[in-house]
């Protein structure tokens, strides 16, 4: 059975299932909700929390991009509905990026290599995150429109990488897009919520297709990752300060980044 064959291949997941049974869902539903504040699906945060209790590549790849799904679609729904969300912001990036991410996902690293990239995505995400508490004040002297080719050509080199690592794009676009000041903070959030969509329902398909485990505990972690989505995502689109957020998103990869890292 694919929810099972990764926990029967590893001795000792008994054991650990029961021992995260608790501790991951509420994990997961409180890194939903601080990374759908900033407009964010929390995949490295996914990424990291599973790394910490030692989940093998696969499965934090697998579930990282099933959750990044759900809690994408939550934020996507809550842009739609505020008007922030704009098909000429998010539509270049995924002509190309949502494609790559699909044939990123048929490409698994082997563990250790998984484990040392994964490390420096999520330290850089926490290094763009507190720079972008100190950059905060000059967000809004941004672009009135996005350019086309660079865009395309950012969401491709973006979309890969999400479907690789398992962790959407729109971490790593938002970092692009701030650094380039395209667009102010509650734009960028948008498109970077548009971008974890459109790259992990493909990377999530072709991780689907060449080895197909999920993990028996998936039902009850996406239930907790979605009300934490829902309740980040409401916060987040209503106005709700985000410089205390980053820091403390910042300080979580940090510190699953060097877990990671160190073994």
């Amino acid at each position: 059975m694919p929810w099972r064959a990764d926990c029967e291949s590893r001795p000792g997941t008994l054991k650990k299932t029961m021992h995260t049974g608790l501790i991951l869902p509420v994990l997961f539903a409180l890194l939903a909700g601080l990374f759908a504040c900033v407009g964010q699906a929390g995949g490295v945060g996914y990424v990291g929390a599973m790394a910490l209790f030692g989940f093998p590549a696969l499965t934090i790849k697998t579930t990282a991009l099933a959750l990044t799904l759900l809690v994408s679609a939550i934020g996507l729904f809550r842009y739609q509905r505020s008007g922030l969300l704009a098909t000429r912001d998010w539509y270049p990036f995924a002509l190309l990026g949502a494609p790559l991410s699909l044939v990123g996902g048929f490409i698994n690293l082997p563990g250790q290599t998984y484990r040392f990239v994964l490390a420096a995505l999520l330290l850089g995400a926490a290094a763009q995150m507190l720079w972008r508490i100190r950059a905060a004040a000059a967000e809004e002297n941004t672009a009135a429109e996005i350019p086309f080719w660079p865009a395309l050509m950012v969401g491709a080199v973006t979309g890969l990488i999400a479907g690789i690592t398992g962790v959407g794009a729109g971490v790593f676009l938002a970092a692009a897009m701030m650094s380039l000041k395209w667009a102010s903070m509650r734009r960028v959030a948008a498109v970077a919520q548009a971008s974890n969509f459109f790259t992990a329902l493909p990377a999530l398909a072709a991780v689907w297709i060449s080895a197909p485990a999920l993990p028996p505990q998936l039902p009850v972690w996406a239930l907790a990752a979605g009300i934490g989505g829902v309740t980040g995502a409401w916060l987040g689109t209503k106005h709700l300060p985000a410089g205390v957020l980053r820091l403390i998103l910042a300080l979580i990869l940090i510190a699953s980044g060097l877990k990671l890292a160190l073994g």
